[in-house]
């Protein structure tokens, strides 16, 4: 675990010095991903990660995501380590993706938020990438159901896969489906696109572009981080 957590430190540290305002932390590293409930040493091990970085960095505010979808490990993880908010893949219906059929949770996940009294927010994505509906589905109806049956906290949306740009147009129709929750873009955000998206979004999910030449295996480059959030201000 040393590695990894020397990893995870330093590429939060470069994160938060360069403006960032919150970081996610996610079992990336474990591909191939299963479809259901992940085992029990990588949710330690992701839990052992947060709490390094919530010793290292106590006043960020922290997400966990554990992929693909097991929205139950990162709320016990969240609960445990104090991070504000979760990601969940697929928090309405089913879809068909390189684990094969992956599908909600959210009834035991919501259920369990309660039972643990865990302040935790659920950030759901919409139409989620590396992934397609098992049927037809208008992306305004499944954020409706995302929000107004899963009861998420906040919509999550993304290109087709990591890194790819997501669009401005679904991002306006998702819009347009529900108000009154925040709405974050969740792939293939660059310094050039980041003021037309928060044009509509409330905020930016980012990944690949901040890694050393926007590879997204490497480490975070702080000078990406810099020019990104200089971006972000100056709109």
């Amino acid at each position: 675990m040393t590695p990894v957590i020397d990893a995870a430190l330093a590429d939060a540290h470069a994160l938060a010095h360069g403006g960032i305002d919150a970081f996610i932390v996610e079992n990336w590293g474990d591909a191939p991903f299963g479809p259901g409930r992940v085992e029990a040493p990588a949710v330690a091990a992701l839990a052992v990660v947060a709490s390094e970085i919530r010793r290292a960095l106590p006043a960020a505010t922290l997400g966990v995501n554990v992929l693909r979808n097991d929205g139950r490990s990162a709320l016990a993880v969240a609960a445990a380590t104090g991070a504000s908010f979760i990601r969940v893949n697929v928090h309405a219906g089913g879809v068909l993706t390189d684990q094969g059929i992956v599908q909600t949770d959210a009834y035991a996940l919501l259920r369990e938020r309660r039972l643990v009294s865990a302040d935790v927010a659920i950030l759901a994505d919409v139409q989620t990438k590396h992934a397609a509906p098992l049927a037809p589905v208008d992306i305004e109806i499944e954020t409706r159901d995302v929000v107004h049956r899963g009861l998420a906290d906040g919509i999550i949306v993304s290109g087709r896969a990591t890194g790819e740009p997501t669009a401005l147009t679904d991002l306006k129709r998702v819009r347009g489906a529900v108000q009154d929750v925040p709405l974050f873009v969740g792939s293939g955000v660059t310094p050039e696109t980041a003021a037309e998206l928060l044009s509509v979004a409330d905020g930016l999910i980012v990944g690949t572009y901040v890694k050393r030449e926007g590879d997204v295996d490497q480490r975070v480059d702080p000078a990406r981080v810099r020019r990104l959030v200089d971006a972000v201000r100056a709109r």
